[in-house]
């Protein structure tokens, strides 16, 4: 069965920076749309970035576009989220998913149900 497997959540203060790494197991994902999403109680999970299959097209989301940068390594089976400026707002539980849908419109990134795969999380907090 094949896995998501999340790391790098941490405690940082606002205006700090964090990588999170999403690794697959038991199976690939290489020609998968990649995505994180986030979530914290209450709240909906709420699209954050992704990255399609070749790694040519990448999607943010408003709240994080300029601060957030998303990349994948296929010869690893990795993606990975690069997050400078963080800001307490930003405090949630981190989770990356694989869809294997077409890249062509940005809509489909949102759509959670696209995704077959999802890792179990890490959790991020930022400080104020």
């Amino acid at each position: 069965q094949a896995q998501l497997v999340e790391s790098g959540g941490d405690l940082v203060q606002a205006g700090g920076s964090l990588g999170l790494s999403c690794a697959a197991s038991g199976g690939t994902f290489r020609r998968s749309v990649l995505s994180w999403f986030r979530q914290t109680p209450g709240k909906d999970r709420e699209f954050v970035a992704g990255v399609s299959a070749s790694g040519g097209t990448t999607i943010y989301a408003d709240s994080v576009k300029g601060r957030f940068t998303i990349s994948r390594d296929n010869a690893d089976d990795t993606v990975h989220l690069q997050m400078v400026n963080l800001k307490p707002e930003d405090t949630a539980v981190y989770r990356c998913a694989a869809g294997d849908f077409a890249p062509t419109h940005r809509i489909n990134f949102y759509h959670k149900k696209l995704y077959r795969y999802w890792g179990q999380g890490t959790q991020v907090t930022v400080s104020s």
